[in-house]
């Protein structure tokens, strides 16, 4: 008999939440449409495809025909949906309640679209942890798609990767499939003829081997240089197609469910903890991703037998490489256990979904795409969480408290002051800041502020505008004609983005102590040039009151090498449409000579003011200035910012009159488009210069009164009860 193959192809589409309307439409033009067309004209190959939950709401209601024609190709079987978490969570981060919720919503989504339950679940960015399948069977899935990598990890060798394998967790049984890594750098960036010889080179008589290749939809149009290859005068895809018809009497297209309808699997493994490859360089930190990215392209170049064995970080270390992506994800678990203790009803419905929301995964990690780095996406999943935590302390009667809590997990105790308004996290071990500032009723995180640090790509930018100052410059394609792999292209959004490359000493926590030079500049500020006299900014606070609305927090310091004690006091006031925070600071000399100084409050605001957004300002003597711009003012007792859209303001005065700095606080990033500024935020400095003598006590304080033009929640409900209301008419 003659050798015979079967290929599974699984595409993976996914849209996060937050992300721009017309980002959605675009790709969706570029590559989601084109592909189901081209199914459509070639009715004999059949595929997996995978659409995560904000992407199916947005196809739903902007392309329901898109979804119509998707169910028909389901029906006829050429097409298996697959399952996963519905907002596209790293399971692995959820709570063991939330990994089924979000699993089982998912599956119902797309039963009620095709009438067709799922049975294969698609894993989120491929992170594996040993106790997922408990979760997945427990929802009614039977499979999911792992990495090669993860095989290696279970020392699986390659020439057996050519198979599903089954595995379990407390006798929770799953099968795994494994997406071959020759299969998936091929598809489609080699040439169709050398995907056609590279399976009929892995056919065996018995054709009893699948070779599975599940990797993003993106990357068939949407990925840069990617569409003229696939869709237009490469027509990849639809050489690729015509191939796979014309050599059916070999080579077989099925789904995953239909080839373990029909072949069992080959074997039992039990798989590490583990993702795929690029991951676990990204998970380290950047001096040593910059070590092990080139011990192990030597390694795959000159074909060392350790290469199989080298597998970098673990995806949990984004937690601890990054102190914004800790601090979001020890929210969401504080957020789910409070949704979790709510009485079952409308309002607990709500805020599960909302909190499902809020664990999307894209702002829980960074790699090659912006990850963290993408402002509004922050700010997104940081709405959900804020609108799920608000409902269940409303519902618990718990919005005014003021406890000691573990925010972070460090061992260390933070603060937790919350009203009706707003909600605040303050950090006694680090200078007593603010972590986070979230305003209940617009859902806004005005302290979603990102720090800028080193990232091992930065090496690659500051080398690539190198060459470009000598004349030398990289095509974006591979030998051959093909694009190049999106790993590979190093493309940039301006020029001179290195001489933004400025890094933070500290974390960008607001309402910190700062004693400065007396001549030091905004400009220094801006920079992360200037030079700290003090050790306030950093340095541990001992909590001396702590009530509802008040938290009160001293330490006794140095300035100049002088005896200094601050006395912190954060205070909260207001309703839910008019909360205010203020901060007031009392600084007494206990040394022996006179510190020449200037001191600074210093706060860092995100307004999604990116871009030069013109809906977020900053506002001096009824002078509104661009939120992402730097300026200054003299003497001020009053200034402005906010966001028109966001629905927020908020009047900020110093007492004394202060010299007011600001300026944007942005990062340098890459991401599928290249190398690009991105808006984190804004620093916001109030700094007094004046001479404080031994033996002398100083006050200053900085009042922040918000405005807020509308309570989301609230409109929520009216909504809901109109809803009601109808279906009650209806009736």
């Amino acid at each position: 008999m003659a050798p015979r193959i079967s290929l599974a192809l699984a595409i993976h589409n996914h849209q996060p939440v937050g992300n721009f309307g017309w980002v959605f439409a675009e790709t969706y033009d570029r590559a989601y449409l084109p592909m189901l067309e081209a199914l459509e004209r070639h009715p004999g190959v059949r595929l997996s495809l995978h659409y995560t939950g904000p992407l199916l709401e947005w196809l739903v209601a902007e392309r329901p025909e898109f979804v119509e024609r998707l169910g028909a190709l389901v029906r006829h079987g050429q097409v298996e949906l697959l399952g996963g978490g519905l907002y596209e969570p790293i399971l692995a981060s959820l709570p063991q309640h939330d990994r089924v919720d979000q699993l089982t919503r998912m599956a119902a989504t797309i039963e009620g679209l095709t009438g067709r339950r799922p049975r294969g679940a698609w894993l989120a960015e491929r992170v594996w942890e040993p106790d997922l399948p408990a979760a997945l069977a427990r929802a009614g899935y039977q499979w999911t798609i792992l990495d090669d990598q993860h095989f290696r990890a279970a020392a699986i060798p390659e020439e057996n990767l050519w198979g599903a394998y089954t595995t379990e967790d407390q006798g929770h049984l799953l099968t795994v499939f494994g997406t071959e890594q020759g299969l998936r750098y091929r598809i489609p960036f080699g040439t169709v003829d050398d995907v056609i010889s590279y399976l009929r080179d892995h056919a065996t008589e018995a054709g009893n081997r699948v070779g599975m290749m599940g990797d993003d939809g993106e990357k068939f149009g949407s990925w840069p240089t990617t569409y003229e290859h696939c869709w237009g005068q490469g027509q990849w895809v639809e050489t690729f197609f015509t191939a796979l018809e014309s050599n059916s009497g070999w080579l077989s297209t099925v789904t995953p469910s239909q080839w373990l309808d029909k072949e069992p699997p080959i074997g039992r493994v039990y798989v590490p903890t583990s993702s795929y490859a690029e991951m676990g360089e990204w998970s380290l930190p950047p001096g040593e991703t910059v070590v092990f990215s080139r011990l192990l392209h030597d390694a795959v170049v000159n074909r060392k037998p350790e290469a199989r064995w080298l597998r970098g970080g673990f995806w949990r270390n984004f937690q601890v490489k990054y102190r914004e992506i800790n601090d979001l994800h020890k929210q969401m678990l504080r957020t789910s256990a409070k949704v979790g203790a709510m009485p079952a009803g409308p309002a607990r419905d709500a805020a599960i979904d909302h909190l499902h929301r809020g664990q999307s995964n894209d702002c829980y990690w960074h790699g090659l795409f912006g990850g963290i780095y993408i402002s509004h996406m922050r700010l997104a999943t940081y709405e959900h969480l804020i609108a799920a935590e608000d409902a269940a302390d409303r519902t618990a009667g718990s919005q005014r408290t003021a406890q000691r809590l573990d925010l972070d997990m460090d061992g260390l105790a933070e603060l937790h002051l919350g009203d009706p308004g707003q909600v605040v996290a303050i950090k006694p071990s680090e200078g007593a800041g603010i972590a986070s500032w979230d305003i209940r009723a617009s859902r806004h995180a005005l302290a979603a502020v990102l720090r800028r640090r080193p990232e091992a790509y930065h090496d690659t930018l500051r080398a690539h505008e190198a060459k470009l100052a000598s004349g030398v410059v990289a095509a974006p394609v591979a030998e051959g004609g093909a694009p190049a792999s999106i790993h590979d292209i190093v493309m940039v959004k301006e020029a001179g983005l290195s001489d933004l490359l400025h890094y933070d000493d500290h974390e960008r926590r607001s309402g910190l102590v700062r004693f400065f030079e007396p001549a030091v500049t905004p400009r220094q500020i801006a920079t992360a040039s200037e030079r700290e006299l003090g050790d306030f900014r950093d340095g541990a606070f001992v909590v001396a009151q702590l009530e509802p609305g008040l938290a009160q927090l001293a330490r006794d310091g140095n300035v100049s090498g002088q005896q200094v004690r601050v006395v912190k006091t954060v205070s909260l006031e207001g309703g839910r449409l008019d909360p205010s925070l203020t901060v007031d600071l009392a600084v007494t000399h206990n040394g022996t000579t006179p510190i020449n100084m200037r001191l600074g409050l210093e706060w860092a605001l995100h307004v999604l003011g990116g871009g030069g957004n013109p809906q977020a300002w900053y506002d001096v003597a009824g002078e509104r200035t661009r939120h992402d711009g730097a300026g200054e003012a003299a003497g001020v007792s009053a200034i402005g910012y906010g966001n028109d859209w966001v629905g927020i303001s908020v009047a900020a005065r110093p007492s004394p009159a202060a010299d007011a700095w600001w300026s944007p606080i942005e990062t340098v990033s890459n991401s599928e488009a290249g190398f690009e500024r991105v808006y984190q935020g804004s620093t916001l400095v109030f700094t007094w210069p004046f001479v404080l003598q031994p033996g002398e006590t100083k006050r200053f304080s900085v009042r922040h009164d918000v405005t807020v033009n509308r309570d989301h929640a609230a409109g929520e409900r009216a909504a809901g009860e109109r809803a009601a209301g109808e279906t009650v008419a209806g009736a």
